[in-house]
């Protein structure tokens, strides 16, 4: 079992949870970081020592306070250490349950589970630590399996919630071409973004952007 665990929370009810369950299951060292920024140094620290961390639990929601942080979200920060520790196991544990969130978890920072905090909390959470220690796959609560598999949502990528985003906030596609180039997302020429809009008009089956925008917001792509 590890021997070594980090959970970046900023929740003490849930960090006493976690920490129970990780006793049970005799893992002797457990550390909290309540900062997405804290969470980073710890770790980086930690692989300095020689002595770094097996598993990280992060939430994906951490509230502003008076703290200045350069990370402010359990995503920016599994995709920060995932830059400098790829071997570290991570596991999700958050309220969040939009399949697109997910999805991108999964597909793009390597997540070894996710778990959401509910009724079966402590169960899943036990259950997706013994399986990330085993390298299991589809370390996923169970409750989440049918939206992972839900195709209205589950082929939409990044690319399509940030076009879909900067509709829902007024961006033209003019202006939208501009901010791509700018960010260096492609495709970005104004002819290629009304062409995926277009596409995605039919997918969801919206008569326009507008309904497009409040197709996207019911589902909880945006």
């Amino acid at each position: 079992m590890f021997t070594k665990v980090l959970i970046a929370d900023d929740i003490d009810f849930n960090d006493l949870g976690a920490a129970q369950i990780l006793r049970e299951l005799n893992v002797s060292d457990v550390q909290y970081a309540k900062y997405c920024d804290e969470a980073l140094l710890k770790i980086k620290k930690a692989m300095l020592d020689n002595e770094p961390y097996q598993l990280l639990i992060s939430d994906l929601s951490f509230k502003a306070d008076h703290n200045k942080n350069q990370l402010n979200s359990g995503e920016e920060l599994i995709q920060a250490v995932r830059a400098i520790s790829p071997e570290i196991k991570i596991i999700v544990f958050s309220i969040e349950d939009r399949s697109h969130r997910i999805k991108l978890l999964f597909d793009e920072l390597q997540v070894n589970g996710y778990v959401i905090k509910g009724r079966n909390t402590m169960y899943d959470l036990k259950t997706a630590i013994e399986k990330a220690y085993n390298n299991q796959s589809e370390n996923i609560s169970a409750e989440l399996l049918h939206l992972l598999q839900d195709k209205t949502t589950s082929e939409i990528n990044e690319y399509d919630i940030m076009l879909i985003k900067n509709l829902s906030i007024g961006i033209s596609y003019e202006n939208m071409e501009a901010v791509f180039k700018e960010k260096g997302i492609s495709p970005n020429s104004r002819s290629s973004i009304e062409k995926n809009i277009n596409k995605l008009k039919i997918y969801f089956k919206a008569n326009n952007t507008i309904h497009l925008i409040s197709i996207a917001k019911d589902l909880g792509i945006i």
